[in-house]
């Protein structure tokens, strides 16, 4: 388990220059709110992103997203110590958190009134209906295309790459 970092330690570092935060989620999130001075690195490529950054060796390393669980798989992916030797750390409830606090967080364009996570399993949990319903109905090949959606489901939430939230991202009513 990752070490965590409540939102006012992680305020205190970031003020007196001991941290750098590092939000993992994906360019849209980012883009809706994010917290001041955070850098965007979305978590597919987060272990390599940091490779390249020369971050200061004597600041530690915070990894945010939105509750938490991104920040954890991004320590788990870098490990206890980033490549340039700084600890890293996991916002505790992520910028969800950090706003209830009452922490400033910057909005530059609104954010879909559906979140892409939650059209992600909207979609994928129709198709796994559909599937089961037509594996009952019409023929038992239904069950295979269902078990496919959701062992696609468990590999997007594996990796933390989807690329039905990919195709989302592009259709009109999540542009900004």
């Amino acid at each position: 388990m990752p070490d965590t970092v409540t939102p006012r330690q992680a305020q205190g570092w970031l003020a007196s220059g001991r941290a750098v935060l590092i939000d993992v989620r994906e360019p849209h999130e980012f883009s809706a709110a994010h917290i001041p001075y955070a850098l965007s690195a979305p978590l597919a490529g987060v272990a390599a992103m940091l490779k390249d950054m020369d971050l200061p060796a004597d600041r530690k390393i915070v990894f945010q997203c939105q509750k938490g669980g991104r920040g954890g798989q991004a320590c788990a992916a870098v490990g206890a110590v980033a490549p340039g030797g700084q600890p890293v750390f996991n916002l505790e409830g992520g910028i969800d958190a950090w706003a209830a606090e009452g922490l400033p967080v910057v909005g530059v364009s609104p954010a879909p009134g559906v979140s892409i996570f939650r059209q992600v399993q909207i979609v994928v949990g129709l198709l796994v209906a559909v599937g089961v319903i037509a594996g009952f109905l019409i023929s038992p090949a239904g069950f295979v295309v269902a078990g496919l959606f959701g062992a696609a489901l468990a590999t997007a939430g594996i990796t933390g790459w989807c690329g039905l939230a990919l195709l989302l991202n592009r259709v009109p009513w999540n542009r900004p």
